[in-house]
């Protein structure tokens, strides 16, 4: 337990300690000041993201999966990162995945006592039939999480790259992973309740991970998601203005390049922007490893 209390994000604020006393006002303000700093303690571990996302890049051009796994509040946000990948980049559905201890029931409603068992992360990493062209990245706030620590143990033993990403320097998570991300974002303001601070902490890392891998990827072109998938209005109306904007051309004739490309807005642009049909642009993209800008040099 003494290994427990030490730890950042158990220990008290004292920014609130008299939490309960406080208006309504004065508590908003307060969270809001201890958040400010998440951004920053984020920007820390840049160069530590940024060696993870090599990784990931690596493992995708190999076919490998990118895995996220892990238990309570930092299982479920690499479960929520991975299932926004398929919309947002076209990507299928399993080539991001998102495990969490104690399975998808343990989303919505906790499951004690499945973060203390490393063997249900080997066994649930089995389940996906993990390979040496994944990568692993494991979350836990306080770096110690048996479950976690399980994932990458077994990750490693089979030869795929790993990836910790805790809220505590020093984590005993980073020395079981090729690169341990450490963002320390210090005591909660409520003791100990790390979907705070940290939970916001690890979902900026995994917004980092995913977005900057799949644009070093070729899902963007400029800022723009030209592989999303338009599975809705809103995002048809999304992908109408994507090709609009890409390429210079009023609404409707962006409409109808989407019908002719079966709504698939990199090939659409690709079209208008070579002169081509359907097919021809998407052999030119797949000439280019699916990046617009390249496949426009070809």
């Amino acid at each position: 337990m003494n290994d427990i209390a030490a730890l950042t994000t158990e220990q008290s604020n004292p920014h609130t300690t008299a939490l309960d006393s406080m208006s309504v006002d004065e508590l908003l303000r307060v969270m809001n000041a201890e958040d400010m700093g998440v951004a920053e303690a984020v920007a820390e571990a840049v160069a530590d993201i940024a060696r993870a996302i090599e990784l990931i890049v690596t493992a995708r051009r190999r076919g490998g999966r990118l895995v996220y796994i892990g238990a309570g509040t930092s299982g479920r946000l690499g479960v929520l990162d991975a299932v926004e990948c398929p919309p947002t980049f076209g990507t299928d559905p399993g080539e991001v995945i998102g495990i969490i201890a104690g399975g998808s029931s343990a989303f919505t409603q906790a499951v004690e006592g499945a973060e203390d068992d490393p063997a249900r992360a080997v066994a649930d990493l089995s389940a996906v039939h993990l390979t040496a062209d994944d990568v692993v990245v494991a979350l836990a706030a306080s770096g110690r999480t048996p479950y976690a620590i399980g994932a990458l143990r077994y990750g490693r033993s089979i030869g795929a790259a790993t990836v910790a990403i805790s809220c505590n320097r020093g984590a005993e998570l980073s020395a079981h992973a090729d690169v341990g991300i450490e963002v320390e974002t210090g005591p909660e303001v409520v003791t100990g309740s790390t979907r705070l601070k940290a939970g916001t902490a690890q979902k900026m890392v995994c917004n980092m991970l995913s977005t900057a891998a799949m644009v070093r990827l070729g899902k963007t072109y400029g800022n723009l998601m030209v592989d999303v998938n338009p599975t809705n209005a809103k995002l048809i109306d999304r992908a109408r203005r994507i090709v609009a904007e890409a390429t210079g051309v009023d609404p409707a004739t962006a409409a109808s390049l989407l019908n002719a490309a079966d709504g698939h807005p990199k090939t659409a642009i690709v079209m208008r922007l070579a002169g081509v049909d359907a097919a021809a642009a998407r052999e030119l993209l797949d000439s280019a490893q699916g990046f617009v800008r390249t496949a426009l040099r070809e």
